[in-house]
């Protein structure tokens, strides 16, 4: 890249900052239009119960075989556990992760536009204390769930 090319990307960069600012300022765009709607009641809920609740409307999720969640057994440091989960299901809706022993339960929750996608999540969690992690799937219309406990040894949120 020569330095005219390297001077108009940073003089249509420059613009394009310039024209968002004003956007911004005048009011066309602001942060409530533009970021992603979030379930706030339940990434607030106390308890694993009431934040399933909160999240999917119903805390009637009935333990199944065709979802599995990956984490180690022993977290050598609850600040990153790796975790999976997977799930046989048709029509999965959206997969969210609970650690029943954090200040807030649910760690995290994703939601699939298209239900012809594969039931795959792979993240890190923080988990506060040794407990079980719940893997909650919403799949035609329906919940299942499945378990596993971790424990953690080092640096948790709790």
């Amino acid at each position: 890249m020569n330095i005219s090319e390297k001077r108009r990307l940073f003089l249509k960069g420059s613009v394009t900052a310039g024209t968002l600012g004003v956007a911004v300022s005048a009011g066309l765009i602001t942060p409530t239009t533009v970021m992603a709607k979030w379930a706030e009641s339940a990434f607030l809920a106390d308890k694993t119960e009431d934040a399933i609740k909160n999240l999917f409307g119903s805390n009637n999720a009935e333990n199944s075989s065709a979802v599995t969640i990956n984490a180690p057994e022993v977290a050598e440091n609850g600040a990153v556990v790796p975790v999976t989960v997977e799930s046989s299901l048709k029509g999965i809706e959206s997969i969210a992760i609970f650690s029943q022993n954090n200040a807030r339960p649910l760690t995290c929750s994703y939601d699939f536009l298209d239900s012809n996608v594969s039931g795959f999540v792979s993240t890190r969690i923080k988990v506060g204390k040794s407990g079980d992690l719940t893997a909650v799937v919403k799949a035609g219309g329906k919940l299942y769930s499945a378990k596993t406990p971790v424990k953690v040894t080092l640096g948790g949120c709790g």
